[in-house]
């Protein structure tokens, strides 16, 4: 059970699809399966259920595709540990962010880190929640700064930066709305994003800690940008992070109405893998993001406020 099997297994269990993970892995389709079967051998156990449109893990297939995610994580980090010991440590760190927060929080700030440490090499990945989620665990990134869904696992760290508010927006030509009230905002039509992202989640959290039943959901979209740009257009109402309309301070297309209670927040977050060896670069990077990463202040122009 070596590495490279390892990786070839979870490029299958990722795709469900053995064509797909072939590409993925550079390998030719029949390589992939002799590796998988060799794998499946080994442990004595099938790992896939094959079938016409593809194969899909197992019992004993998940059971293994945790543990291949956890050894290949403690791989990479015994390597870079022992480096680090040596004195061979690589100087590089890779981030990985939701696109509004690297938006408006990391092109100013990773900008003066890097002037700071010149010596340190930056790569930003720019994901779903669920991507953020996926590499860490595959250690695609060391460090996913993002919005907290609530979520523990004891497999990683985090560290809250701060509290950015929500903000409540609709179209300046949507019915006006006299009152904004939690009753009235239960029968109002909002563009939220799928089950699952993390903006979802803040929007559900919101009406919950408000104990209301929730609004009907007008269209489900990929990304908070594709939320303010159909509220604009008049399609819905909307909930959204504030720093995310920073993009938006001059524009005469949106509102933002007051919100009927205490502003809802998401909490902003740092979130890495637990390590015996800390990677020097992941350190700095830990200490610099806790210092300036603070609570959003608008730039520019505000938008329009109802009222």
């Amino acid at each position: 059970m070596n590495p490279h099997q390892l990786r070839t297994f979870l490029a299958a269990a990722r795709f469900g699809n053995l064509t797909r993970a072939a590409s993925e892995a550079n390998l030719a389709q029949s390589s992939l399966s002799d590796q998988i079967q060799s794998l499946e051998q080994e442990l004595g156990v099938q790992l896939f259920e094959r079938g016409r449109h593809g194969v899909a893990l197992t019992p004993a297939g998940h059971v293994m595709q945790t543990y291949a995610t956890e050894i290949l994580a403690l791989n990479e980090e015994a390597k870079n540990a022992i480096r680090a010991s040596a004195g061979n440590d690589d100087q590089s760190l890779t981030i990985g962010t939701l696109e509004t927060i690297a938006t408006e929080k990391l092109a100013a700030f990773l900008p003066r880190f890097r002037f700071v440490h010149p010596d340190i090499g930056l790569t930003l990945k720019i994901g779903g929640s669920g991507d953020l989620q996926r590499w860490l665990e595959d250690g695609s990134i060391e460090l996913a700064i993002t919005f907290d869904r609530g979520q523990k696992d004891e497999r990683f760290i985090d560290r809250k930066l701060s509290h950015e508010p929500m903000a409540l927006i609709a179209g300046v030509n949507f019915r006006a709305l006299p009152t904004v009230t939690f009753a009235g905002l239960s029968e109002l039509p909002f563009i939220v994003t799928q089950e699952g992202c993390v903006y979802r989640h803040l929007f559900d959290k919101a009406f919950t800690e408000a104990a209301v039943a929730p609004p009907p959901i007008a269209t489900q979209v990929d990304s908070v940008a594709t939320i303010i740009r159909l509220v604009a257009a008049g399609t819905g109402y909307g909930l959204v992070p504030q720093l995310a309309l920073n993009a938006y301070p001059t524009r005469g297309d949106l509102l933002e109405l007051p919100w009927p209670g205490k502003t809802p927040t998401a909490s902003l977050v740092m979130v890495w893998r637990r390590r015996r060896v800390q990677p020097p670069p992941l350190s700095l990077m830990l200490a610099a993001a806790q210092k300036e990463l603070q609570s959003f202040r608008p730039a520019g122009a505000p938008l329009r406020h109802e009222g």
